[in-house]
């Protein structure tokens, strides 16, 4: 249709788009329904979860009793349960081809598993049992070869045909909480310890590159997954770390939200964002250059999420938690799943394209920014509004009663930053 842009003709159209806009936001908010529905079976909380590289519809997890389920998210129901471990299931990660899985526990031992079930009147055993000297506390595979790396006392690289480490890499003695290879140079490791250190290791040169120390523990780290030197680490100190591991002597951006320990995160298949978990029993989505999360989703009935993980076709959220529950969750709370009509299509587009231009209105801000939070989470961050006010407060009287020059300016990036040992 031919139109004519002259703004002369149209002197209404910035009201009527800003009307439609602000419509376009409530709505939003009027269809945010993101939990979907519940997967339980364990009889323990849930301590570990894991992807499956070839089926969107296959997700695995580890409970603390030992247990490992397999399930069907189209089905949403638990499709084969194995007693895998005496003790809590640490960590669980499926090969690059999906044939198998690897699973660790309390019980000092790595076994890999078939991932389909035995025919009828075969026992349930591991494919191989690999019986280690200490307890391992965490798995991940490789993501083209038959290698994979597990950490407890120390990082252990191993061949899949063999029952003894091809590689051991340590920096400190201390116990070594998770440990990540990167998804695109697939060499690269990376750990965190329970010094406070995370430790980046190149499996090419069987050593340590470096370390960079932090204030407080960090839980894990999650690669991105589009861009190679980007990792972002999730701590104890309530915040989440991106760091560019060429530069580790500040992070890139400092993400705070949460009110408590952070314990899990996952990065969706874009790049673009992130989901953590945390023991203040929320979840949230922090987009990767933004320092606050964009969605926050919690139950009444959730407990401390231990783990979490973003779907492969970058449309759902899974966590797993204390009260032993999977929930699943749409990672774009808004959105209409199902078929969508042509035209439903491009009003969404339409609608989307509005509330980029008007987003900074302030009116328009405040609806979209808004959400219901738990009576303990709302307290407790105007608690700590509170603190950091007077935190603040303290430190520019200090500087107005010193010296001048004798008190510097610390930003908050580098603040939380001990050292960087190379």
């Amino acid at each position: 249709v031919p139109r004519n842009y002259d703004p002369v003709l149209h002197p209404f159209e910035v009201p009527r788009e800003y009307t439609r806009a602000l419509n376009a936001t409530k709505l939003e908010r009027v269809f945010a329904k993101p939990f979907l529905s519940s997967l339980d079976g364990h009889r323990d909380g849930v301590n570990c979860m894991a992807k499956h590289p070839k089926s969107l519809s296959t997700v695995l997890s580890g409970a603390c009793d030992g247990e490992v389920k397999i399930w069907n998210l189209t089905k949403r129901q638990c499709i084969r349960t194995i007693q895998a471990h005496e003790g809590f299931v640490r960590g669980t990660c499926a090969r690059f081809c999906g044939t198998s899985f690897f699973t660790v526990g309390d019980d000092k031992t790595v076994k890999q598993w078939k991932m389909e079930s035995p025919e009828y009147g075969e026992e349930e055993e591991p494919i191989h049992t690999i019986l280690g000297k200490t307890v391992f506390t965490g798995i991940d595979h490789h993501w083209k070869e038959a290698v994979f790396a597990t950490c407890g006392h120390q990082v252990d690289i191993w061949d899949e045909q063999r029952t003894s480490p091809m590689c051991s890499l340590t920096w400190g003695f201390d116990s070594i909480s998770s440990v990540k290879f990167n998804p695109i140079e697939t060499y690269l490791l990376g750990s965190c310890a329970s010094d406070r250190n995370i430790v980046l290791y190149d499996m090419r040169k069987s050593t340590p590159l470096k370390k960079v120390i932090l204030n407080m523990r960090t839980n894990t780290l999650c690669w991105n997954p589009m861009e190679a030197f980007i990792f972002t680490a999730a701590n104890e100190d309530y915040n989440l770390y991106t760091f560019d591991m060429r530069y580790l002597e500040s992070p890139v951006m400092v993400h705070m939200d949460h009110v408590s320990a952070v314990l899990d995160v996952d990065y969706s298949p874009t790049g673009k964002e992130f989901v953590s978990a945390s023991f203040d029993k929320s979840v949230r989505i922090f987009p990767v250059d933004k320092g606050r999360s964009r969605e926050v989703y919690h139950t009444k009935r959730m407990q401390h999420v231990i783990t979490v993980k973003w779907t492969s076709d970058n449309k759902y959220i899974l966590c797993g938690s204390d009260e032993m529950n999977i929930r699943l969750w749409k990672a774009n709370a808004s959105e209409k799943l199902g078929v969508l009509a042509p035209r439903e299509k491009a009003a969404m587009n339409y609608n989307q394209k509005l509330k980029e231009k008007f987003q900074y209105h302030p009116q328009i801000r405040r609806i979209a920014q808004h959400r219901h939070l738990p009576k303990s989470i709302f307290c407790q961050i105007k608690e700590q509004r509170i603190m950091r006010e007077a935190r603040r407060r303290k430190e520019l009287n200090r500087r107005k009663h010193s010296k001048p020059g004798s008190m510097p300016f610390v930003s908050e990036r580098k603040k939380h930053i001990v050292a960087v040992v190379k």
